[in-house]
């Protein structure tokens, strides 16, 4: 595990931060929103303009999302194992590694084949962020926001925030990298996280918090609980000795 340790400036409270987010590079199992239009009624068909009007793909979308999934994962294209993904015409474009700017002026690169720049129009943007919770959290699984950036606490709270026994001083994010995954420990205490990578969540990144060890000795979360607790446990004693007596 690597952590954050010191290598952050301690900055004073009201003082502006800001983020030094690196930009995403594409890679393995990432969905991406790829818009493709021209002024050839016949190319757009071919690139489904005209069916991504269509009200039943329509409905089926807003369900989808209704149920939890999202549009992009019936629109979009689903970058494969090699980084690839197949678009109609063009064919196999290999994805992985780039920025969405990047693969914009690639696929754009591909279209000056068959149109011309000045009638030509591509969109390329990551089809939301996805993000997984296992642990302590109130709502574990996997969860998916339709923005092209959240930061942490935002995932948190999406989540529906960690449980009181949840360490927030030692949460685990796993993070896919092209070359492989990597784990790291993040203290959601320190103020300096703000300025860290760690800060803004990357698509298909993964946080584990892990239970205090109340939660490992069974005991409740607060003192009250833990009171009742010993009282049960107390009076259970009392109620077998005096049986045995």
């Amino acid at each position: 595990m690597q952590d954050l340790g010191d290598t952050f400036p301690v900055y004073e409270p009201g003082v502006l931060v800001e983020n030094t987010a690196e930009e995403y590079l594409l890679q393995y199992n990432d969905v991406v929103d790829i818009n493709i239009q021209t002024t050839s009624e016949e190319l757009n068909a071919i690139f489904g303009i005209a069916a991504s009007k269509n009200p039943q793909l329509a409905m089926a979308g807003q369900q989808n999302i209704t149920a939890g999934g999202d549009i992009f994962f019936i629109t979009g294209y689903t970058i494969d194992e090699n980084g690839m993904v197949e678009l109609p015409l063009v064919g196999e474009v290999n994805l992985n590694n780039l920025t969405t700017k990047q693969a914009k002026e690639l696929i754009q690169e591909k279209m000056l084949e068959y149109v011309n720049k000045e009638d030509l129009f591509v969109r390329v943007r990551l089809g939301g962020v996805r993000f997984t919770t296992l642990g302590e959290f109130n709502r574990n699984g996997n969860h998916i926001i339709l923005q092209n950036r959240i930061n942490i606490f935002q995932a948190i709270a999406h989540a529906g925030d960690m449980t009181p026994v949840a360490k927030r001083d030692e949460m685990v994010l796993v993070r896919q990298y092209p070359s492989g995954t990597r784990s790291f420990r993040i203290n959601l205490n320190d103020k300096r996280l703000v300025e860290s990578e760690f800060f803004f969540l990357r698509p298909n990144d993964m946080l584990y918090a892990e239970p205090m060890k109340v939660r490992e000795l069974g005991t409740g979360v607060n003192f009250v609980q833990t009171f009742q607790l010993a009282v049960t446990t107390i009076s259970a004693v009392l109620l077998v000795l005096n049986a045995i007596n």
